[in-house]
């Protein structure tokens, strides 16, 4: 795998082989291999040999553009093949702690802005825990340095979002108040998530240089929007079942934000952004140090971004008439609408204070409606600091002590919807007005909004995480004792809420200098009141990670190709969630609730061991086997709660000619349950009524209690994967690269939200008939409405009530995903810069779906709430005398809204991408070492598609889990290298 420049530094490669220092006598030289390179670009020679080398090398890209390399054939040593590729050009590679530096051979300092090292040990790839070895069978991609700054995006979550491989499903900023899938709701620290494959949010393990992190969204995602992207180096995607190595959680893939830890110089980088409706500001520093030994390496990131409100977006709207859909908004409006002790319905009129409201003012049959939408943001105002230390130093000739330590604190707030609900006056309410004469209390659907202000969430994150390594160094065998502790901490208020209790003796009282006044078009209320009746609700959560393991790797014994390498070890880990809540909503005192079930704590006990045997290598001469590499792996975990998993994993690469490749895999994963899965009670769960559609019944509609949350009978997940892939990397062809992977994974007893149909359950009987039940009992329905998690935002009559249908978080007996991923890459080196072309995409096949064992096999692919069949990203980028042009496609495949009746379709949604940059070398004076950037995503500010996507308490006009509301952002950077 290449992983190309970083800021002035290209990693030309950084893809690892076995350690042979410790063969046996009569075997291969222990640090020496055959290589057969031809004159080439030396970029491509340096790749080559740090690929068979599993060294890593860096190089500034000024120093090796437009070089020839000769050919080089026979067996060396590392270094050896190194001066052969740098032979008469005036570069010489210089040993680092961890691999090669290219510089040049005359007196100079080292290139400003460098990354001398830029990993934090010498496992340098993805998926295998074996240092200086690629995962046979397995293929990583990788954004490196360059790419996150050609991509012109400044968010770690802006980074994957492009990702072909990604879906937008689940916890994100983006979903919130949009969507309740994939435990989006769950996300009270407005964080961000990555979702490969679309399998959940949960099924992808998130990595920082190989660590985990304590989980955010109640103890459901690695939140990367914490993760300063200018502090990374590359981020490592293994989109396959990695539970051999990794354990719980990897069974979509894994993700590695590798950082610069091996920075050298310093840098300040300055970027400000531009969109319709909002602006965003980011500011970085990073400096490192290099010794003798050693080395020290800080940043610090702040980043701001603007909220985007509803208003700035006509589709984010409850009315979607204007875009032929239908009206959503509901009758909690200002001002309002009464319904009287017989039901009828009668409108509050406009331009009136309520003061003096007669009966015959009312509009009869006239429903008042309200924007849910109205004073809401789509994304929430950020404030974020973020920052990291790494320190290695040697303390001996065989021990090697790393530390690093991460910080994090992020502040937002949100204008959210309001979940409305009718509100009953008594006759006492000096305003009171009777429709009917029948002198009964009334009932008014009213939107409190104009009286206490927008219904605000207010979000503040802090994670910090400390991580350590003792490397000791025993001929060709490395131990390895590491750790790492963290704990992230969320907090969440909800202001500007109604205090039930309190509104209820306003509302009775018959002094009109105290009582609500619900009657009038805008506030009429006294200030003094509105103060008594604002409510609010506090939730604070924290998520703590502990690990400890020993590990050891080196060869066991020599094979004609190399050395037969062996990883294995042990692991402790812990993990804990604890939560607790204060609400001033429901009672005339703030009380404390929703803390039952927590604190929820485990343990994990895990042995684990590697293999890798390169079976056959290029100077054998075997007819049709260039090179053939197999790997084995294997992970036993015991969990305090679920018992005891095990999971294997077989990875075969073989290169029938040199450039070909052809790799398989196959393995098996599991996951255990989050907190957030198993917990049980308030502040999760939620009985509904809703209305639903019903072809079964006369009106097309019937009213159901929808059951939200999660089934307490939720167990663990399994997983089976088979991967098959072809890399061809032709020598005739020099810079050209083509890859292709297929892969087919079942996944057991998937946990799954069915939420996402909850408005067509009826409509899809046969699927969803275990979670059907029909014509409940009065004592059933009289139970539910009597639940301390009701809410009655549709005002429905228990009498009305015809079905039962359970919507909660559930373990799915059967899931089965198969496509292909794809990648296709051509550089063309010039004399002073080089045209690059390329796409990149995921065809997906099937996604079927099976609820339970007698349900029939649904197909999910291309639904809502689900991956569409295929994501493309095309590029084309040029590059001459320090002037840079890259251009993107991102292309999203259309799909079937299924959670409507009847099922609509969603167009597809291309948008293109363009980055212009120019770097100064060291010639220019006080410029030297800088770069400016200017990018536009979403250059012709392309809408995201119509989607008529509505929820249980609101509706929306897009889908935020497929297509961004940011529209066309211009944004400006300089970087400073120093």
């Amino acid at each position: 795998m290449t992983f190309k420049t970083s800021t002035h530094a290209m990693v030309i490669a950084m893809l690892a082989a076995p350690f042979m220092a410790a063969a046996p006598a009569g075997a291969q030289e222990a640090d020496t291999l055959a290589l057969d390179l031809p004159a080439q670009a030396m970029a491509r020679s340096l790749h080559d040999l740090a690929a068979k080398a599993g060294a890593t090398i860096v190089a500034d890209d000024k120093l090796v553009a437009g070089r020839t390399a000769p050919a080089v054939q026979g067996t060396y040593t590392v270094a050896g093949a190194l001066g052969k590729i740098l032979e008469g050009s005036g570069l010489q590679g210089i040993a680092t702690s961890q691999g090669y530096a290219i510089r040049s051979a005359g007196p100079s300092t080292p290139s400003r802005g460098a990354s001398a090292d830029s990993t934090a040990d010498d496992i340098v790839v993805t998926g295998t825990r074996i240092r200086g070895s690629a995962p046979a069978g397995a293929a990583v991609i990788a954004i490196d340095r360059k790419a996150i700054e050609e991509s012109g995006r400044a968010t770690v979550q802006d980074l994957v979002s492009v990702l072909p491989q990604n879906f937008g499903g689940g916890p994100n900023e983006g979903t919130l108040g949009f969507t309740q899938r994939n435990n989006a709701n769950a996300n009270i620290g407005s964080g961000a998530s990555i979702n490969l494959r679309g399998l959940g949010t949960t099924s992808t393990l998130t990595l920082v240089d190989g660590n985990r992190l304590a989980l955010g969204a109640a103890s459901s995602i690695v939140d990367i929007s914490l993760i300063p992207a200018s502090a990374i180096e590359r981020i490592e995607v293994l989109a396959d079942g990695a539970s051999a190595i990794y354990g719980s959680d990897a069974v979509a893939g894994v993700v590695n934000v590798r950082l610069r830890r091996g920075y050298e110089g310093a840098e300040t980088s300055f970027r400000v952004g531009m969109a319709d409706g909002f602006s965003e500001v980011q500011a970085s520093q990073l400096a490192g140090l290099r010794w003798s030994g050693g080395s020290l390496m800080a940043a610090y990131e702040f980043y701001r971004r603007d909220r985007l409100g509803a208003q700035d977006r006509d589709y984010a709207t409850e009315d979607l008439t204007r875009f032929g859909g239908p009206d959503y908004r509901q009758a909690f409006a200002n001002p309002g609408t009464i319904t009287a002790a017989n039901g009828a319905i009668f409108g509050i009129p406009a331009r009136q204070d309520g003061r003096a409201l007669a009966p015959g003012d009312l509009l009869a049959g006239v429903r008042n409606l309200g924007d849910g939408r109205r004073l809401t943001d789509i994304l929430p105002r950020t404030r974020r600091h973020a920052g990291l230390i790494a320190l290695e130093q040697d303390l001996s000739s065989w021990l090697t002590m790393r530390l690093q330590g991460f910080a994090a604190d992020r502040r937002s707030d949100q204008r959210y919807i309001v979940f409305g609900s009718q509100v009953t006056v008594p006759v006492s309410n000096p305003f009171y007005v009777d429709p009917i004469g029948t002198g009964q209390p009334i009932r008014v659907g009213y939107d409190f909004r104009d009286d206490l202000g927008a219904t605000v969430n207010r979000s503040h994150v802090t994670n910090w995480t400390v991580a350590g390594v003792l490397e000791a160094r025993f001929g060709a065998w490395r131990a390895e004792a590491y750790g790492n502790r963290g704990i992230q901490h969320e907090e969440l208020l909800r202001d500007n809420l109604v205090n039930r209790a309190r509104l209820a003796q306003a509302l009775a009282d018959p002094d009109p200098a105290k009582a609500f006044n619900v009657f009038g078009d805008g506030p009429h209320t006294s200030a003094a009141t509105i103060d008594y009746v604002r409510g609010s609700s506090l939730t604070s959560a924290r998520s703590r990670q502990t690990t400890a393991g020993l590990k050891f790797d080196g060869p066991l014994l020599a094979l004609p190709r190399g050395a037969l390498t062996l990883a294995f070890g042990g692991e402790y880990r812990e993990e804990g969630y604890g939560s607790r809540s204060l609400a001033d909503e429901t009672t005339l005192a703030p009380v404390a609730s929703g803390d039952d079930g927590y604190p929820l704590a485990r343990n994990v006990i895990a042995g684990f061991a590697e293999l890798r045997a390169p079976l056959v290598g290029p100077g054998q001469g075997i007819a049709g086997v260039h090179r053939l590499d197999l790997s084995v792996a294997g992970r036993i975990e015991r969990y305090s709660d679920f018992g005891t998993t095990t999971n294997p994993k077989v990875g075969l690469t073989w290169e029938p000619v040199q450039g070909l490749a052809l790799r398989g895999s196959y393995g098996t994963s599991f996951r255990a349950p989050g907190f957030f899965d198993v917990r049980q009670g308030p502040g999760l769960s939620q009985v509904v009524p809703i209305p639903v559609a019903d072809p079964g019944s006369p009106s097309g509609s019937s009213n159901v209690i929808a059951l939200f949350g999660n089934d307490p009978g939720i167990g663990p997940e399994r997983a089976r994967t088979w991967t098959a892939g072809v890399d061809f990397r032709p020598p005739a062809i020099p810079g050209l690269s083509m890859s292709a992977t297929w892969f087919d994974i079942s996944y057991k007893d998937r946990i799954f939200n069915p939420a996402v149909d909850a408005f067509t359950f009826l409509a899809q009987r046969s699927r969803y008939e275990p979670l059907i039940t029909a014509s409940p009992s009065p004592a059933q329905v009289a139970s539910f409405y009597a639940s301390p998690d009701f809410s009655n935002p549709f005002g429905i009559a228990a009498g009305s009530i015809r079905y039962v249908i359970d919507a909660r978080n559930a373990n799915l007996a059967r899931n089965h995903l198969d496509g292909i991923d794809f990648d296709l890459n051509y550089r063309h080196e010039m004399a002073r810069g080089a045209l690059s072309l390329g796409a990149s995409g995921s065809w997906l096949f099937h996604l079927t779906q099976q609820l339970t064992s007698a349900a029939p096999r649904t197909q999910a692919l291309g639904t809502i709430g689900n991956p569409v069949r295929y994501r493309l990203r095309g590029r084309v980028g040029f590059e001459q005398d320090g002037f840079g042009a890259t251009a993107f496609v991102n292309h999203m495949a259309g799909y079937r809204n299924t959670a409507v009746a009847p099922v609509e379709s969603v167009a597809s949604w291309t948008t293109v991408d363009l980055t212009l940059s120019k770097r100064f070398g060291d010639d220019a004076g006080a410029l030297a070492g800088t770069r400016f950037a200017l990018s536009i995503t979403n250059l012709f500010d392309r809408d995201p598609p119509y989607v008529n996507n509505r929820t249980p308490f609101s509706a929306a006009g897009f889908d935020p889990e497929q297509a961004s509301a940011v529209g066309r952002l211009v944004a400006v950077q300089v970087t400073k290298s120093w």
